[in-house]
């Protein structure tokens, strides 16, 4: 393609892109960007304080032990 074609193209689509106006959610792109969601705020708030019965009884005494030299 010669410059002159090239440059004609650009100039088409860069004249669409100026008179092309989207329609925008600016609640949703807010969220997006802040990165608050209501829904994921609270998908893992009932799990904050969960703590197994057994959580860290399995290398308790591994931390308490002094080395063994050799």
């Amino acid at each position: 393609m010669g410059r002159g074609r090239q440059k004609a193209k650009h100039t088409k689509i860069a004249r669409e892109l100026k008179s092309f106006s989207p329609t925008v959610n600016y609640d949703a792109l807010e969220r997006e960007l802040t990165g608050h969601s209501h829904h994921e705020d609270d998908q893992y708030a009932a799990w904050a304080d969960y703590e197994p019965e057994d959580a860290g009884d399995e290398y308790e005494d591994e931390e308490t032990e002094t080395p063994k030299r050799a």
